[in-house]
């Protein structure tokens, strides 16, 4: 496991063999987080937490190119047209 710091956040880096890599995030309120398992196909997952709970509250599985366009909107470097 890896801490990754910057700009006032942490994230966790946790190699899961024979899967990818997940990262977990903390949320603006505590407990609140957000977890994303980077596949090994390049396939996201994306898991919000609310609570202290090991069940996520939702669960989005993207595409390696949903992925990316997803990160350039949170980035703010998507442009369009």
């Amino acid at each position: 496991m890896f801490i990754i710091s910057g700009m006032g956040s942490h994230v966790r880096k946790i190699e899961m063999p024979g899967i990818g890599t997940r990262y977990d995030v903390a949320g603006n309120r505590a407990p609140q987080r957000v977890s994303v398992i980077e596949h090994r196909d390049g396939r996201r997952e994306i898991y919000s937490f609310e609570d202290s709970s090991t069940d996520p509250t939702s669960v989005i599985e993207l595409s390696a190119e949903q992925a990316r366009l997803l990160g350039a909107v949170l980035n703010g470097s998507y442009i369009t047209d």
